[in-house]
């Protein structure tokens, strides 16, 4: 199955959209298309040939280029501001031409019709002339959409300002054949017509080349060149050139060109454009560096591991772009009323027309004609195409400055109706880096004795709490490799068990004891006090399950330090209105000590994984929108039952497998941050199309001449053009509000 994104030249409004989708989805092998008509481009996945793509694309009355590098995306975007310079160079022609002979006509500086038939006859041509070569691509994009039996915005300019032109050359050619009081004519309102829709293109243009600033930074973090050392030599070769394995060495200032791991050296290495974290992060030999973070300090060598689209940056680009190319299920509503626009418009300007035509004053033919032209020229259906996708792309790209990656725009909405958001403990709320705080032996064993065991269980181990075991034991000097380990096993939800020289131990918590048959007595009241300070008690204990006999060798607490910034977070979400729930294996008084420091409403403890899934059914059952904020491994049942998953800390391994979102730093701020963003993009989304509906909703009437019999008013085509130019402006410029949006 491939995927290639493609770059559209041509599309103006929904209805446009909807033949570039049409025709990408009919030819054969692709599955699925999805256009954005803010970005101009589309994505395409299947088994597909390019050429049949691009010529089904071109029947359709467009172009498409594929974009594979970042030379075609820099290619593209100067075509943008090529096609930007010539929007402004029309406008300017079509305006000073236009407005020149509207102030003349006004002032009286003009022949009548029939004394100045020669001179009209030649601001017909130039009229003609002005239609063909500034606003040629409306006509030709208007006849492409009528071959395909389609509508779109150019069908109803290109009608619009032909119709003024032909009667208005028609009323110079046969004046004798119409009554004088409807010897006016509309050369200068087609002229002005077409200057204000290009003026108001080329603002919309340079509008929403603000729209896509995120994707634009995060292609600049990467930097051209690198230096990489061949044969001994230290070498500066373009960035493309890198290949895996090779060491490289990054300087003090420089960006760090592509993936890999650190072999030589210590820094601090700025990763806030990709986290969103501000304080740089230590590194050393055998740590992780990602392409287009900042080395702020020392000297090192790394060695590349991930080059090309196989970065960290790379994909996480690809991600983004994808989220702006997608749709919500609003989006899609919008694109089926889209698609019927046009000619409901064209029904509504030949009724009015025929209206005025049949039962208007005097001059019939004149009004009917006016009201037809204003009518098509002020029901612009750009407005309606671009009001949910400029929002995504603005919304995503948002997210993604803030280190905070979305999958679609479908889970933007859904996460604007969250009520509950269920989070896991462990690396979710604590630091995800457990101590070993406290050691009871409850035999004749020393903690030493105790350590030296409980390491050896845990060797190979990579559980946070048996790691913090490992950690303890080096920290002690305690040699724990030297015992044979056999027969080692992991009990879900409970703790491992092994020989240790043939002798059978147990390591984990109450629920593995009562599997020995251990009673606990005394022992409990101790691991309570521990899980009231906010450790986990984990038991030692030496016997055989078969045999029903066990003997409890020692207590141990384990403590995870809460994130500093956890409890402010909770806090923000429930300024969101939302409720938190807290869902974790651990313990329940530890649960309940880290839920009652931190302001959790409701806590779900000594739940296996497993079985996380059936909490936030429950949660679902009782008609609840639900999150699952977990590190999208261990949680992956939870992340993909829920309504929006959101796998935290993982957005370097680009871990969207399961989750819906991913939290590039390791903070829950970002799910606060996440919920606001997606509440303020909906609510942008939803005022673009309330304002573009009501546009039109007042607008085609009034086009129409309601207002007329009642106050004599009857809209000027001029007028229209100019509401239905500012109309795109004006959502576009909503949509960046986004950009400054407290979230």
């Amino acid at each position: 199955m491939a995927e290639t994104r493609l770059s559209i030249a041509g599309m103006m409004c929904a209805g446009c959209v909807s033949s570039v989708e049409e025709a990408l989805t009919g030819v054969a092998g692709v599955t699925d298309a999805q256009v954005n008509l803010g970005e101009r481009t589309a994505t395409i996945e299947g088994d597909y040939s390019m050429d049949e793509v691009q010529s089904a694309v071109k029947k359709a009355g467009f172009t498409a280029q594929e974009l594979t590098s970042l030379a075609d995306e820099t290619e593209k975007e100067e075509q943008e501001l090529k096609a930007y310079h010539t929007l402004w160079w029309r406008a300017i022609v079509a305006g000073v031409i236009g407005f020149g002979l509207f102030i003349s006509m006004i002032m009286g500086w003009l022949p009548n019709i029939i004394e100045g038939r020669t001179f009209w006859l030649i601001i017909s041509v130039v009229t003609l002339a002005i239609l063909v070569f500034v606003g040629g691509h409306f006509f030709t994009g208007a006849w492409t959409a009528l071959k395909n039996r389609r509508g779109n915005m150019d069908s109803l300019i290109a009608m619009g300002t032909g119709t003024a032109w032909l009667y208005s050359t028609l009323v110079v050619l046969f004046p004798d054949s119409m009554p004088t009081i409807a010897h006016h004519v509309y050369f200068e309102t087609a002229i002005i017509i077409i200057a204000l829709i290009s003026l108001g293109a080329a603002l919309e243009t340079k509008a929403r080349g603000r729209t896509s600033q995120a994707i634009k930074r995060l292609i600049g973090l990467q930097p051209d060149t690198a230096r990489v050392i061949r044969n001994g030599e230290e070498i500066d070769i373009p960035i493309a050139e890198v290949g895996l394995e090779e060491t490289l060495r990054v300087r003090p200032g420089e960006k760090i060109p592509v993936d890999g791991v650190l072999l030589e050296g210590q820094s601090f290495v700025d990763e806030s454009m990709l986290t969103g974290e501000p304080m740089p992060v230590d590194k050393s030999k055998d740590s992780k560096v990602f392409g287009g973070t900042l080395n702020t300090q020392g000297t090192f060598l790394m060695s590349a591991t991930g080059i090309g689209k196989d970065t960290a940056l790379a994909h996480i680009i690809d991600l983004v772009r994808k989220a702006q190319s997608s749709k919500p299920a609003i989006g899609r509503l919008v694109d089926k009323i889209a698609a019927v626009f046009v000619p409901a418009v064209l029904v509504v300007a030949v009724v009015a027309s025929a209206i005025w035509y049949f039962v208007g004053p005097e001059p019939q033919l004149a009004y009917a004609i006016v009201v037809a032209m204003t009518i098509m020229v002020i029901a612009c259906p750009c407005a309606l195409g671009l009001a949910t996708p400029i929002s995504i792309m603005v919304g995503v790209g948002r997210a993604a400055e803030n280190g905070i990656l979305i999958r679609n725009g479908e889970v933007l909405q859904q996460a604007s109706r969250l009520t509950t958001v269920v989070l896991d403990k462990t690396g979710t709320l604590t630091e995800g880096n457990p101590k070993l705080t406290t050691i009871l032996p409850l035999s004749s064993a020393s903690e030493d004795d105790v350590l030296t065991l409980a390491a050896s269980l845990e060797v190979g181990s990579e559980h946070p709490l048996g790691l913090s075991v490992l950690k303890a034991a080096k920290e002690r000097k305690i040699d724990y490799k030297d015992k044979e380990v056999t027969d080692f096993t992991a009990i879900e939800g409970r703790g491992i068990t092994a020989k240790i020289e043939g002798e059978e131990y147990w390591l984990g918590n109450a629920e593995l004891m009562k599997d020995l048959k251990i009673e606990l007595g005394e022992n409990l009241e101790k691991a309570s006090e521990l899980a009231s300070q906010g450790a986990t008690p984990v038991y030692l204990a030496k016997g055989s399950a078969n045999k029903g006999e066990g003997e409890l060798l020692a207590l141990m607490g384990i403590s995870d330090p809460i994130r500093s910034d956890s409890k402010a977070a909770i806090e923000r979400l429930h300024e969101l209105g939302l409720k938190t729930v807290l869902l974790t294996g651990d313990n329940k008084k530890t649960a309940e000590a880290v839920a009652k420091t931190l302001g959790i409403d409701e806590v779900f403890a000594e739940v296996m994984p497993s079985d996380k899934i059936e909490k936030i059914r429950e949660l679902q059952a009782k008609d609840e929108v639900v999150a699952m904020v977990g590190d999208g491994i261990n949680d992956a049942p939870a992340l993909t039952q829920s309504d929006v998953g959101i796998a935290i800390g993982t957005g370097t391994d680009v871990a969207l497998e399961a989750a819906d979102i991913a939290l590039m730093s390791a903070s829950i701020d970002g799910v606060s941050k996440t919920i606001g963003l997606s509440k303020a993009t909906m609510k942008n989304i939803k005022q673009n199309l309330w304002g573009a509906f009501f546009y039109n909703t007042i607008g085609i009437p009034v086009a129409a001449g309601v207002l007329y019999p009642f106050f004599g008013i009857l809209l000027s085509p001029i007028i229209a053009a100019t509401a239905m130019s500012m109309s795109s402006v004006t959502v576009v410029s909503n949509a960046l509000r986004l950009l400054k949006a407290k979230i």
